[in-house]
């Protein structure tokens, strides 16, 4: 299913793709128990081609983007990737550890013994999305091999050079029925949704998710949905502007916005307005002196993503709304055949506006004014559970409010993505913006099945000592007596 091959039809796919799948189960269940040596193999074989293909890694993005800046490629996709990689290599075996918990009285005083054994789901799907190809396959890859799991990988279409390389490598390292790439376009992606993996991880839009799920729940197909939304970013009085609006323009420039955590909409107080665009403004001119030509600021991915956000731009403009672009240099963008946005700001949209109606996903920066902080709340709460919540500010309280009064994925105070580099934070969503969650040990348990264990001890027949052996008499009324009580 490489681009070489000759074109099939659905039914060959899916036939393709059920051999692949099969094959797999039948390797994972002739291994057995898959022992830490094993696991941490695989991992450092994982590790050994991102560090060996690190520069190629970062060309084949590149060009998928047109342009995209290597130290970016490098710091996210690769250096994430082996950064998860690592961790997970670290806490192998004390994750791999079975838990003792405690047997119900009296039973644990009687020699019993209770436990949870994690042991492998079997086989993982893959679905990777374009902004982040590498980072989005290995980093979740990273939990399913500590997890003594196989893995079958499906690359976006978009990033058709990224992906191939991603078969090379990974087919380098792995044998098929250990770890796989399949490549191809969205009939490969929709046949690759419908398989009975034994979990299955989907990175992407919240609208492709649910096509992702009802396909997966045909199968009874456990999923993770790492999704997005519209992700706020409260800047509170309390907050120094200049420091809080330079960390939120790098986080929002970051890949030109194309990122599922990127600070989507930003409230500010009503009367700090002017100074927060004079910043802004500011703050992505020293970042960008030029936008069309610096190798430094990333295209737009397609055509496609560029045409919807010129359309939230077009849209903003015919409600009357205030558009300023950030282009120092005076570009010009209508002409050039860059797929460029310069950085924008849109001022006091409306709810109806499109920029307010779905996740950004680029360099637009809506921008809302407050009076008072719990309208920030309000405002929030009236909205689907964003991905991840942002709040500037040295506030005590309005802090904990902001924290406990809205829910989010996951949350940063004074400053943006930076919880997801955290490899041992769980990094995922909560409704609307997804369900599951990856990195650290809440990853080793997503793509574990955590098995209870009880095992009775044989001094003596316990149903009989608690009254569950029949014929029922005084040893099962004393036991209901006992327990059906306040």
């Amino acid at each position: 299913m490489t681009a070489s091959e000759p074109q099939l039809t659905t039914a060959d796919v899916l036939t393709q793709l059920n051999a692949t799948l099969n094959s797999q189960k039948q390797s994972y269940l002739a291994e057995g128990a898959v022992s830490a040596e094993v696991r941490m193999d695989r991992l450092d074989r994982a590790l050994d081609i991102l560090v060996r293909h690190a520069e190629r890694i970062s060309e084949a993005m590149n060009a998928d983007f047109v342009c995209r800046p290597r130290q970016i490629n490098m710091m996210t996709d690769v250096a994430g990737s082996i950064d998860c990689i690592k961790h997970n290599k670290k806490h192998l075996k004390r994750w791999m550890k079975s838990e003792s918990r405690p047997s119900k009285f009296p039973l644990g005083l009687l020699g019993s013994r209770s436990k949870i054994e994690y042991q492998p789901k079997g086989v993982v799907g893959i679905i990777a999305p374009w902004n982040f190809p590498v980072a989005m396959v290995f980093e979740p890859l990273a939990s399913i091999l500590a997890a003594g799991n196989r893995a079958m990988i499906k690359p976006s279409e978009f990033t058709p050079q990224t992906a191939n390389l991603l078969a090379e490598i990974i087919a380098e390292a792995f044998d098929p029925d250990e770890v796989t790439v399949i490549t191809g376009g969205p009939d490969v992606g929709q046949a690759f949704s419908s398989l009975p993996f034994d979990h299955m991880i989907f990175t992407g839009a919240t609208s492709i998710a649910k096509h992702i799920m009802a396909a997966a729940a045909k199968n009874l197909v456990p999923v993770t949905l790492e999704l997005g939304g519209k992700s706020p970013t409260v800047i509170s009085r309390s907050a120094d502007l200049a420091l809080s609006l330079e960390r939120i323009m790098s986080g929002k420039c970051l890949n030109a916005g194309q990122i599922c955590i990127a600070p989507d909409y930003l409230m500010v107080p009503e009367e700090s307005l002017d100074e927060v665009i004079k910043i802004t403004q500011s703050v992505v001119e020293q970042m960008y002196p030029t936008l069309l030509d610096n190798p430094q600021y990333t295209s737009v991915i397609n055509q496609r993503h560029h045409d919807r956000l010129s359309g939230y731009l077009a849209d903003a403009e015919s409600q009357g709304l205030q558009v300023i672009p950030i282009n120092q240099a005076d570009e010009s963008f209508e002409t050039s055949k860059s797929m460029k946005i310069p950085p924008t700001m849109v001022i006091n949209p409306t709810d109806d506006a499109q920029c307010m109606q779905e996740e950004m996903f680029g360099p637009i920066l809506p921008i809302v004014t407050y009076r008072s902080f719990d309208d920030t709340i309000d405002y929030i709460n009236s909205h689907p559970r964003p991905l991840a919540a942002y709040y500037f500010g040295t506030d005590a309280a309005e802090e904990e409010n902001f924290l406990k009064r809205t829910t989010s994925g996951g949350a940063c105070v004074n400053d943006v993505m930076f919880h997801m580099l955290q490899k041992d934070l769980p990094f995922g969503g909560v409704g609307p913006s997804g369900m599951g969650a990856y990195h650290g040990i809440e990853g080793f348990k997503t793509f574990s099945h955590a098995k209870s264990v009880y095992k009775q001890t044989l001094s003596f027949n316990v149903s009989k000592l608690g009254g569950f052996l029949p014929p029922y008499g005084d040893a099962a009324e004393k036991a209901i007596k006992a327990q059906v009580k306040r």
